[in-house]
């Protein structure tokens, strides 16, 4: 039996970490992960807090414009170029899961409300780009 060769190791050529090279993938994968954070925040407000259910849909569309600028943000940095481009699709195609999953869920319709968050998701995410292009890489 040959010795094995410290050079010939069988995990060299294995990545040292995997990584989501698809900008609208991994924004809209970090805009699902502070939309989380903010339905947690806004539930934790309400049941503990002083906010009434009346604020919730104001602070809703609070969080859903973070969410699409950090998903922006991160879509815009790993592109590259064309920020406000990568960011606002990614607004619009956020706005339009979040809407799939509410009709899905409670059976709504389109409104005005949702055009204005699909709206807001937009100009959120295409700033979210713009800045995220614009970002040190690191």
């Amino acid at each position: 039996m040959k010795p094995m060769n410290s050079t010939h190791s069988t995990t060299k050529n294995a990545p040292s970490k995997v990584q989501i090279t698809s900008p609208m993938f991994s924004g809209i994968l970090y805009a699902a992960i502070w939309l989380a954070i903010g339905a947690l925040l806004l539930s934790a407000l309400l049941r503990f807090g002083n906010m009434q259910e009346d604020q919730l849909p104001l602070y809703s569309l609070l969080v859903h414009g973070l969410a699409a600028l950090a998903g922006g943000f991160i879509a815009g940095k790993r592109s590259g170029t064309r920020g406000w481009y990568y960011g606002g699709i990614l607004g619009v195609l956020y706005g339009l899961l979040v809407f799939l999953v509410s009709f899905l869920a409670s059976n709504t319709g389109i409104s005005g409300r949702t055009l204005a968050m699909i709206g807001e998701s937009f100009l959120c995410g295409a700033l979210g780009g713009i800045v995220g292009v614009n970002a040190k890489r690191s």
